[in-house]
């Protein structure tokens, strides 16, 4: 029986696209709905609405006429990303090689996507915080719990009482959580949601905490592009001038990772032009919208 290739990429698009949304800590992002179209290959159009506020109602001439303003704006996706990977034919035979290739790409969206997806939304969110004066001070070794609640106190006043808070914690600023006798009397689990997947997480008076490994808690990131002398081996790597991120308190309704996964393309070694090995290509464009809305609910603190 032969090898039926279509259903092989189509199988492992659909794993890897929804591997997306579960594996990285931002991924419930991608749960936020902005209703955007794509209309390219990456290229969204993103609704934006702009309506009339109250006005008197008078008896004799009835109600103020108001305006709805419904308009589109393209938004291409900065993040165009891909790798190929050949597998020599004397090395894998076609009866295993559909295990293989699931295997392989499957741990290198876990190892090296995943990662580098979580520290693009990372950057780009606490560039907003920055870019807005939206900043907290302190040392988290003695002050985890005052910084804590001065952020989310100032972000529920900005944008209302009735969004809900994510807070994102470096490794030392999770210590610092984890040491304070203060905070620990008030922390309790909750359900978080991220896609399919439900989980138990830790919270503060209903804010979710989720730690993030350092690596991807910077605030710049250099991107390799792969074909550049020194880098060749593609990925990420934070910018010489980057401080940590220790604490980012962001609205879960905020930002919308807008994503779209080429089907991965795996070809035979008949059909692979460049050697005599399976091939295996897989692409993904990418990016995050931040609501203009609840920009001012977003506040983080830096270090380093």
């Amino acid at each position: 029986m032969s090898l039926n290739l279509e259903s092989i990429s189509k199988k492992m698009t659909d794993e890897l696209d929804q591997a997306i949304v579960t594996k990285p800590v931002t991924g419930f992002m991608a749960d936020n709905d902005l209703r955007s179209k794509f209309v390219g290959t990456k290229t969204v159009m993103i609704p934006e609405m702009d309506i009339s506020g109250l006005g008197d109602y008078d008896r004799d001439t009835g109600f103020v006429s108001g305006t709805v303003s419904v308009s589109a704006k393209p938004f291409t996706l900065s993040m165009d990303r891909g790798r190929s990977f050949q597998l020599d034919r004397e090395d894998n035979d076609e009866s295993g090689i559909a295990d293989l290739a699931g295997h392989i790409m499957g741990e290198f969206v876990r190892t090296k996507v995943v990662p580098e997806v979580d520290a693009y939304v990372m950057s780009k969110l606490v560039g907003c915080a920055y870019g807005n004066g939206q900043m907290i001070q302190g040392d988290p070794a003695t002050e985890i719990y005052r910084m804590l609640t001065e952020a989310i106190a100032k972000a529920q006043n900005a944008i209302g009482y009735d969004e809900e808070l994510v807070a994102f914690v470096d490794g030392n600023v999770l210590s610092a959580l984890q040491n304070s006798e203060e905070l620990s009397r008030h922390l309790v689990m909750n359900d978080f949601k991220k896609g399919e997947l439900h989980t138990q997480v830790t919270s503060l008076n209903g804010v979710s905490i989720l730690p993030v490994p350092n690596s991807r808690m910077k605030t710049a990131y250099v991107f390799h592009d792969g074909t550049t002398t020194g880098q060749e081996e593609g990925g990420f790597k934070p910018a010489s001038a980057a401080q940590s991120i220790g604490l980012l308190l962001v609205p879960r309704r905020a930002a919308s990772l807008i994503k779209k996964t080429e089907q991965v393309r795996c070809f035979d070694p008949a059909h692979n032009l460049k050697a005599d090995a399976w091939k295996l290509d897989y692409r993904l464009y990418y990016d995050l919208v931040i609501k203009n809305s609840l920009m001012a609910g977003i506040y983080a603190y830096v270090y380093g």
